[in-house]
């Protein structure tokens, strides 16, 4: 029996969100006394699926077949279905991002195993099996206790971290029995944004609201953006008026990330934009109202104009980083 963790790949590549995921894994694989296979589907060199073992995966399943280079839900539950067939999985870990929130509850119910989405850390208990997420846009914390024989796992971005955990990983090329009539998805054309930092992949991001006054002051949080190396991101009021993309949209109704640090100016802290942002680590929120409700979610708080404090936030970054 092994814990089975969906490696999602982008490009041929890995990210950290996949890293966390594996470190996860083996750290519930020692209190389970067992160990954690990784299904890799898609185009990916041996170089990158080694990185897996890096962080605690002893087998890596990799399946190659061309027709699943393009991300088929139903193609893929049956993959990673088989696959924690093979292995005799218990366990299966997911991402609580948008391919995980596609596939697991499809994988819950092929297996007919109990799904516990967006969970937050290790089981607090394994008789009976329960674990930790957070509810009511994380104002408040729940206990899921999982009672199936096998168990889907969805893990928040950013909520265990990456911890290293040196293994040989065995490669093993996996081919699913899947067939023609099984891939549902078609891609017709691929456009990419390039240039720029996406808000799923960002450490940092800069986001700004109806407080920056219009997009004409908009060059503050791209060119502080610039220089940390972040990606920009909005409220919804800012894309609704055409401020900026709809794409650069965070909250519930838009894009729900989880980076590292999260500066926030201009924004009141409406509760649907505080759903979309709530699991970042760190919150900086500058706002002239001293009782935004942003600054009841934020780490650090600047009452000030935010045209005035950028500039200055800027000026400050910049001397640091000369010296």
């Amino acid at each position: 029996m092994s814990i089975l963790v969906f490696a999602e790949n982008w490009d041929g590549k890995f990210k950290k969100q996949t890293f966390e995921l594996i470190s996860y894994a083996h750290a519930l694989s020692k209190s389970m006394n067992t160990t954690v296979s990784a299904i890799s589907i898609g185009k990916v060199d041996d170089e990158e699926l080694n990185k897996l073992g890096t962080y605690g995966a002893s087998k890596v399943l990799n399946v190659t077949d061309c027709r699943l280079y393009t991300l088929d839900n139903k193609a893929y539950t049956m993959a990673i279905a088989q696959a924690a067939a093979k292995e005799n999985s218990k366990i299966i870990v997911f991402a609580q991002n948008n391919t995980g929130k596609a596939i697991a509850p499809r994988v819950s119910i092929r297996l007919k195993a109990g799904l516990a989405s967006g969970v937050i850390g290790l089981p607090t208990s394994y008789e009976p099996f329960t674990i930790v997420k957070k509810t009511y846009t994380s104002k408040a914390l729940a206990n899921v206790i999982v009672k199936s024989e096998v168990k889907i796992i969805t893990l928040s971005q950013n909520a265990y971290g990456i911890v290293e955990n040196p293994t040989t990983a065995n490669i093993e090329h996996f081919t699913p029995e899947i067939t023609d009539a099984d891939i549902k998805t078609t891609v017709i054309e691929v456009n990419k944004i390039t240039g720029k930092i996406l808000l799923n992949d960002a450490e940092i991001v800069v986001s700004g609201g109806r407080g920056m006054k219009g997009p004409e002051n908009w060059g503050g949080i791209e060119e502080l953006a610039q220089i940390l190396g972040a990606a920009t991101a909005c409220s919804r009021p800012v894309s609704d008026e055409g401020w900026r993309t709809h794409e650069e949209h965070t909250g519930q109704t838009g894009k729900i990330i989880a980076p590292n640090l999260y500066f926030a100016f201009g924004i009141s802290g409406a509760i649907q934009h505080l759903g979309g942002i709530s699991s970042s680590k760190c919150i900086v929120a500058v706002n002239k109202d001293p009782d935004a409700p942003i600054f009841e979610a934020a780490d650090y708080g600047i009452v000030g104009d935010v045209l005035k404090v950028i500039p200055e936030l800027i000026a400050a970054i910049k001397e640091l980083k000369a010296n």
